[in-house]
């Protein structure tokens, strides 16, 4: 059957992209889009635009003049490269759902009218979203983050601007530790780092059970604190399919930390379980830091994914859901995907206004979301992060650049403080580690990469 060309209706190339940003009345999204061979892609865009807001591949007899009126409009189709067009849709505000408690916005309707089933249609051959923009009215009406870096730095006694970098760890290995073991990784790391994170797969496992894992982590807290004089942190994952499992995991592990309860985070998988687990936490435990894992979601996101939404997209959704903080990758410096551009990723998180890919957006005074830093970084490969970045205000965590340092967790995590501390001081890193034997070890744990760093390391630190 021939689909119904929609074109006349859904396609309007007149309208002025500062025009519609200006009246404020319509969310914009751009994608990458490639018709099926045969179809023209203003036709596939009116299509694509028609199956996300009022219309069908038929004519209906119950349109009427008011649905008209909330049609999403194709309103720039402009050829790329390999076949490809961008394509930016104008979507009337007034077609997303709202809350019938507080008549405040839902993700979940974003994502059905935005992402939907559009990219699944017989003539489209893949389309991809790389930006979308929020008018005013409606960013409104998202929860925006309650709790971000400041909070973490506040807590830890530092200024609540430009605090610096968290220095953080992944228990190693990932899975496999029961309580008492996993306990004891935390608390070696404490004695010179700042936080801890759940991995994303740990939770309730039968050789790990959460209980004593979370009590026995309480413990270790305590004594860490204890012993050093310094606050700490644990982002324990909270995960699940069910909202009353996720509030109960919660709220057990707030009472076990007792009076370190404002020293949890509270990490979800915000991919996997997606908007309602993320909102769960954000309304029900404002006063904890909602740590965003985005497990899984090199699925739709990788550059090599033609379909789905970008890296950027899903961050900067995070960031209207309430995300204190949102895994950002590593922008080309770790094991991670990535590449150098990706600071714009965490601009977009943290600045009021910022430039994405196709959009500049506003966020008129939403609080900022912290990007999250891990995936493969160590010691020797913080300073070209931080370079490239601009700054150290992130929060990173070091899986193997803690755990593999020679000498063990504490002085892995030591070693991650000083190259901070060495590169917000304008100093070589080899120059600061020839006073600072963690650091120094590092670039013996990681030869490897000290050897593409740092080319004639040994004999400057006199090995």
């Amino acid at each position: 059957m021939a689909l119904l060309d929609q074109s006349s209706r859904y396609v309007n190339l007149a309208l002025k992209e500062n025009e519609l940003i200006s009246q404020g009345h319509h969310v914009l999204c751009a994608y990458i889009m490639k018709p099926k061979q045969g179809h023209g892609a203003v036709e596939v865009a009116a299509h694509f635009a028609a199956e996300s807001s009022t219309g069908t591949n038929v004519e209906v007899c119950t349109t009427d003049d008011f649905t008209k009126g909330v049609d999403a409009l194709v309103y720039e189709v402009a050829p790329q490269a390999n076949g490809d067009s961008l394509v930016k849709i104008a979507y009337p505000v007034d077609l997303f759902d709202r809350n019938i408690l507080d008549g405040k916005a839902m993700l979940a309707s974003f994502l059905t009218l935005c992402i939907g089933n559009n990219q699944g249609m017989g003539d489209v051959e893949y389309a991809k979203m790389h930006d979308f923009y929020v008018p005013k009215a409606y960013l409104e009406l998202f929860d925006g983050p309650a709790m971000n870096i400041a909070d973490f730095w506040r807590l830890l006694g530092r200024p609540e601007v430009d605090g610096g970098m968290i220095v953080g760890t992944i228990v190693k290995p990932k899975l496999g530790l029961r309580p008492a073991p996993f306990a004891d990784a935390c608390y070696r790391f404490w004695l010179g780092g700042d936080f801890v994170k759940n991995d994303e797969p740990q939770g309730n496992q039968v050789f790990a059970p959460l209980r004593e894992t979370i009590l026995a982590v309480a413990d270790a807290m305590r004594r860490a604190q204890d012993e050093t004089g310094q606050a700490k942190i644990f982002s324990a994952n909270i995960t699940a399919d069910d909202p009353a499992e996720i509030v109960a995991r919660a709220e057990y592990i707030l009472k076990t930390f007792g009076e370190n309860a404002s020293h949890v985070a509270f990490l979800v998988d915000g991919y996997v379980a997606g908007p309602t687990a993320v909102t769960t936490v954000r309304r029900n435990f404002p006063g904890q830091f909602l740590h965003y894992h985005r497990a899984g979601h090199g699925a739709v996101t990788s550059p090599q994914a033609k379909r789905g939404y970008t890296a950027f997209v899903l961050s900067k959704m995070s960031r209207l859901q309430g995300a204190s903080g949102i895994h950002t990758g590593t922008m080309g410096f770790g094991k991670m995907e990535g590449d150098p551009a990706d600071k714009n990723i965490a601009y977009m998180l943290e600045r009021d206004e910022a430039q994405g890919p196709h959009y500049a957006q506003s966020w008129h005074g939403m609080k900022s979301t912290t990007a999250m830093i891990s995936g493969g970084m160590n010691a020797l490969r913080l300073p070209g992060f931080f370079d490239n970045l601009g700054h150290a205000n992130v929060c990173q965590t070091s899986g193997g650049g803690a755990f593999g340092h020679l000498d063990g967790p504490t002085a892995g995590a030591l070693s991650l403080h000083q190259a901070h501390d060495a590169w917000r001081a304008g100093v070589d890193l080899l120059d600061y580690a020839r006073e600072h034997r963690e650091l120094a070890r590092a670039f013996e744990s990681f030869a490897h990469d000290a050897d593409q760093l740092y080319p004639g390391w040994r004999g400057r630190l006199g090995l």
